[in-house]
């Protein structure tokens, strides 16, 4: 795609660098290398007769210029991605492709290795890229391709949005190893008495979670709230007079270190579904097509043994 002065592939690099914001990283999601990468930049300069881009201490930030060329070319490259790439066959096993998920922390913890150990067998060239937002920036980021995949537990998804269920994750309680007052049981008792660590993630299964318990008169002791679950056990070593309530499967993670017991509430709580969730925009691609299939049959049979790191029956 050439005209006199501009190769139009440059504009994949503008659009790589307008959401990186890094010439290292635009360059591995393009398949570039950093030499090919500085090679291209310049040539979007030397066209637009302007830096574009200009290094500062949070990256490389657009100039005014930039910024107002990016509405045009995002959109004329998630058009191209949407609508012309997405015709072509996807084969994995040749493909090179950053794959981007949406998940929270313990997404990572819990789903990432499986995923990897697939994604490195099935299609080696691949890599994979996480992100954390908040929800309302879920349907936008799908919507524009930055990200292909949202997995959790949204009670709230966005409208419109293509969704598919994995499993069904229910809740444990983890007390520290070192706590001596709760033995393989616990009290409802001690449940409300005892201060809590509270793990808060807006628009996700915690919140049905919480109403579960308040329909029950359940009083809980919450000492702590927090949007982040991986400093959990950490703080139940430090502090074993506080307990937590989990999903199981980053339970069964906490417990096969040692420093926690993972126990049955006691009291019965729902299960909540985890999904992955995707836009009609990318619903016939086939890339995103092959990874929704590889995720769903990840997780066929799921939850497996967390300590083991085997489906159960395997």
């Amino acid at each position: 795609m050439h005209n006199e002065k501009l190769d139009l592939n440059l504009l994949a690099v503008f659009d790589s660098l307008m959401r990186e914001r890094s010439v290292t990283r635009a360059g591995e999601q393009l398949g570039l290398s950093q030499s090919a990468m500085s090679h291209a930049v310049n040539r979007l300069r030397a066209f637009f007769d302007d830096p574009l881009f200009v290094k500062t201490g949070q990256g490389m930030q657009p100039t005014p210029k930039s910024e107002s060329l990016a509405p045009t070319i995002l959109a004329l490259m998630a058009t191209i991605r949407g609508q012309v790439l997405s015709q072509a066959q996807f084969d994995p096993a040749s493909a090179m492709r950053v794959f981007t998920l949406c998940m929270t922390d313990m997404g990572e913890l819990v789903f990432l290795p499986p995923l990897i150990e697939r994604l490195r067998e099935l299609a080696p060239h691949c890599t994979l890229r996480t992100r954390q937002v908040p929800l309302p920036q879920v349907e936008p980021l799908l919507a524009s391709g930055e990200v292909d995949l949202v997995l959790g537990s949204l009670r709230a998804a966005p409208q419109g949005l293509f969704q598919q269920q994995l499993f069904m994750h229910r809740f444990v309680t983890l007390v520290s190893v070192k706590n001596k007052e709760v033995g393989d049981e616990m009290t409802l008792e001690q449940f409300q008495r005892m201060p809590q660590i509270v793990v808060t993630l807006a628009g996700r299964s915690s919140e049905a979670y919480d109403s579960a318990l308040e329909e029950q008169g359940v009083k809980r002791n919450i000492f702590l709230s927090t949007p982040h679950f991986l400093v959990v056990p950490l703080l139940l070593d430090r502090h074993p007079d506080l307990i937590a309530t989990v999903p199981q499967e980053l339970g069964n993670v906490f417990g096969a270190y040692g420093v926690v017991k993972v126990l049955e509430p006691p009291l019965p709580l729902p299960s909540f579904a985890l999904r992955q969730h995707w836009h009609p925009r990318f619903h016939q691609d086939p890339a995103i097509i092959w990874l929704r299939e590889l995720v769903k049959d990840t997780f066929d049979g799921y939850p497996w043994d967390g300590a083991r790191g085997k489906r159960h029956g395997a």
